[in-house]
């Protein structure tokens, strides 16, 4: 005899959790792009750092590409943290780094992402400006349901490799849209 005694529902319930992050994602996307879309464009000139950098732009391109570099050391962790890739040091060495350098890419984006959300904007000038908008929309949704499958037990084994994957191309984009174009157009000056 079954503990459960309703057999069928639990794998109901298993087939929801599973959409629970994309949920998650639509939401969040949804929410950041509708904030950034009521937008007054403002113009560049506002505060930053003035220790390090020239302007807000460079600041910006500065900041994502330190957490782009950060994602990478991600890839090569968790490759590390599965056994795809074998290098020394073994133990928990490689999920702390993991864990850290994620947490210090995320608080990187956050002064990148205020500013382009709220005072820039949703940009629909051009291709790349909306693009780049569509990405940035879905990265913290992104990040949050990846937080959501590493805390949890319900998901299958591919779940967390594929948001991360998704977190990192996501990354890349914002990065290809962003500072990549910005170095290329206006070069690389601090």
């Amino acid at each position: 005899m079954s503990d459960n005694p309703c057999p069928g529902r639990r794998t109901v319930l298993g087939r929801a959790f599973l959409v629970l992050p994309l949920v998650l994602v639509a939401f969040v996307a949804i929410t950041v792009g509708f904030a950034a879309s009521k937008t007054v464009r403002q113009p560049y000139e506002t505060p930053f750092f003035h220790l390090f950098f020239s302007d807000t732009l460079h600041m910006k391109a500065w900041l994502i590409t330190v957490a782009l570099l950060l994602a990478l050391g991600q890839l090569l962790t968790a490759s590390r943290i599965y056994e795809v890739l074998r290098f020394p040091p073994k133990g928990r060495f490689y999920h702390v780094v993991h864990r850290w350098s994620g947490r210090a890419a995320i608080l990187l984006t956050l002064p990148v992402a205020y500013h382009c959300i709220f005072l820039l904007g949703f940009g629909t000038y051009d291709a790349r400006a909306y693009i780049h908008s569509l990405l940035g929309s879905l990265l913290y949704g992104t990040v949050l349901a990846k937080v959501l499958i590493v805390r949890s037990n319900g998901f299958r084994g591919w779940a967390l490799p594929l948001a991360g994957s998704a977190l990192f191309s996501i990354l890349l984009g914002l990065w290809l849209t962003s500072a990549f174009w910005y170095f290329s157009t206006f070069g690389v000056g601090i």
